[in-house]
């Protein structure tokens, strides 16, 4: 008989990094997959998961309007941990460190059932940045039978705390697994700068002069959504990229703006009359793999961000004061730049105005992996259920 494996997601990230796991245990003869949702943000997960065609077996459908963390915490705590006792997997998984990883390892934990942490060992250093993602992913490797580090500096980050070298493995990072899956759907089925930016809601000048085929003008990306930056951080990533548009009058900026309030106001207020700069809805994950693809370069505080530009080729500047994703930085295809203007515009006027640094950038290696973590992590889980 097959052991259950249930593979917990809350959030467009997880399901996103999650997505290739699952695949991956389906194929396995000894493990059979269940994917569990807690719903912890309904719309952008349920995008994800349509992108991805998963349906999850069981959603707990937790999401709650104005939620707080300490509300959702518990209210996922008490229903993972209703849902272990009632199905009994053999082992749970869970991704990153968002509110859901946490709150279902503890869930876990309290009923004696093996945990494993994907992407495990990312840290800053310091517990306010990011907030409280820091916090959830230092308290979940403890927990852990098997933490999967993406790369040997998260693996050293853990055996530095008193994590046992014994439950680390160094397997890549699941997100490049992902990215090639859906770049190679977006192969086969042909995805059009019209079909995108229909799907997107990308006004149709916008489109033409800088998606459409043969559009040759540079833009940038641009996502935005991490609490430290709340307030004054978000008021000048604004400005700066409002002054970038005045300085290069010939760029133009897409930014799929978060949908929470705190990042929907100042946005909307200072760049919503901006001529040169498209504000859309989060795209998709299968759009936004299109668009970083077809972009110029990317400013960014997401960590996914980090992770995945790099095999597309595409530089990033990341708008945060520190990284849990030092190999980025290390290997040159990431650089950071925080909230100040004055950095963010020399950062972003050099890959503008070098095209040698820019092509330099370019070329750099990802760091993150090769596509065979799912297949790895799938080796060890049955190894170590059999």
């Amino acid at each position: 008989m097959k052991k259950t494996v249930a593979i917990i997601a809350g959030t467009r990230p997880e399901c996103v990094k999650m997505a290739p796991i699952y695949f991956a245990l389906q194929a396995s003869k000894t493990i059979q997959p269940i994917f569990l949702s807690t719903g912890q943000h309904r719309q952008m997960l349920d995008q994800t998961l349509g992108v991805f065609g998963i349906k999850p077996e069981f959603d707990l459908n937790l999401m709650q309007p104005g939620q707080t963390l300490p509300d959702l915490t518990g209210r996922v705590i008490q229903a993972a941990s209703a849902w272990f006792v009632e199905h009994k997997p053999a082992a749970v998984l869970v991704q990153g460190d968002t509110t859901t990883v946490l709150a279902s390892a503890i869930a876990a934990f309290y009923n004696r059932i093996p945990i494993g942490h994907v992407e495990a060992g990312l840290r800053t250093g310091n517990m306010d940045s990011p907030f409280p993602e820091e916090m959830n992913r230092r308290l979940t490797s403890p927990l852990a039978r098997w933490n999967f580090c993406p790369t040997e500096i998260s693996k050293a980050n853990l055996v530095k705390e008193g994590i046992s070298p014994n439950s680390c493995y160094v397997t890549g990072n699941s997100v490049i697994d992902a990215l090639l899956h859906v770049r190679g759907k977006q192969n086969s089925s042909g995805l059009s700068a019209q079909s995108v930016a229909e799907k997107v809601g990308i006004p149709a000048a916008f489109a033409q002069e800088f998606l459409a085929d043969g559009a040759r003008k540079p833009w940038i990306l641009v996502t935005g959504h991490r609490r430290e930056s709340f307030g004054g951080g978000f008021e000048r990533i604004c400005e700066s990229i409002n002054r970038l548009t005045q300085i290069h009058p010939d760029v133009g900026v897409l930014y799929p703006v978060h949908l929470n309030p705190q990042v929907q106001g100042p946005v909307n207020r200072i760049l919503g009359s901006n001529p040169r700069i498209a504000l859309v809805a989060p795209a998709a994950y299968e759009e936004f793999v299109w668009l970083m693809n077809r972009c110029t370069f990317l400013l960014s505080d997401s960590g996914g961000v980090q992770e995945e530009a790099p095999s597309l080729g595409k530089p990033v500047l990341v708008m945060r004061d520190t990284t849990e994703r030092p190999e980025g930085i290390d290997a040159g295809t990431c650089r950071l730049v925080g909230t100040d203007p004055e950095v963010i515009l020399r950062e972003a006027d050099l890959l503008l105005n070098n095209p040698r640094e820019y092509q330099r950038r370019s070329s750099l290696k990802n760091p993150y992996g090769d596509g065979q973590t799912s297949h790895k992590i799938r080796q060890i889980l049955e190894e170590g259920l059999s």
